[in-house]
């Protein structure tokens, strides 16, 4: 579904991803995982188009997005939910909903907006709200409810647990899950390496803008190098 071919893309003088090649294949959950600044949010950015790469390719559903506009590729299938989540704080939760339903033809916005709100009961008690009066839990929900109103066949996800307490980051891997049973392809970038090799069909490490280990979820979490570096054992 998604081949990413020796991507180099730079910060000013600053090389952030060096020669990454990796892909995700139609029904998987693939994490990229690794310490902060290895260079995993600026990979999802540049699939999504915010960010070129200086060389390589990228396919999406085999057509390439090397150049195409991020609403374009969104289109295409691929949405993002941005660290940091980034939903209009302004706006109510309806609204930040129907935001991510413009590539959507409006006779079935009304069928989405119930179908999240059956995914998210507490964002459907609180569809009046302003956004930025949430928390931060209801918050990363409304971010993921938000992408899906695309309908995307790829969903990348970007850190959703940062920030949230343990039993909140518990609640939004099951939502994972639970998008994943639903046919979402997922690529998912977290720090909280335990979790997302729990869930990961495959992982790819980044180091210092390099992959540096790939293997299935299972190899990576019994891995000892992985286990000293990530996982606290």
């Amino acid at each position: 579904m998604l081949k990413v071919n020796d991507i180099n893309v730079y910060y000013g003088s600053i090389h952030a991803v060096k020669g990454v090649s990796f892909e995700v294949r139609d029904g998987e959950i693939v994490t990229l995982i690794g310490a902060n600044g290895a260079g995993k949010s600026t990979i999802l950015k540049t699939i999504s188009g915010l960010l070129r790469s200086k060389t390589g390719s990228i396919d999406f559903m085999e057509q390439s997005v090397m150049a195409v506009a991020p609403h374009k590729i969104v289109e295409m299938g691929l949405a993002h939910v941005p660290e940091g989540r980034r939903i209009f704080l302004r706006m109510t939760v309806e609204e930040n909903l129907e935001m991510g339903a413009f590539t959507q033809q409006a006779g079935g916005v009304a069928a989405d907006l119930e179908r999240v709100f059956e995914q998210f009961p507490r964002l459907k008690e609180r569809r009046t709200q302003v956004a930025g009066t949430l928390s931060g839990g209801e918050q990363q929900m409304l971010a993921m409810g938000r992408a899906l109103m695309s309908h995307p066949k790829l969903l990348m996800l970007d850190e959703p647990s940062m920030g949230l307490a343990p039993i909140l980051v518990e609640q939004v891997f099951e939502i994972i899950r639970a998008f994943h049973q639903a046919g979402t392809t997922i690529l998912l970038v977290e720090q909280n390496a335990q979790m997302a090799l729990s869930i990961a069909d495959r992982g790819y490490v980044l180091e210092t803008g390099r992959i540096v280990m790939s293997g299935t979820g299972a190899e990576l979490a019994q891995s000892d190098e992985i286990r000293r570096a990530y996982l606290g054992g």
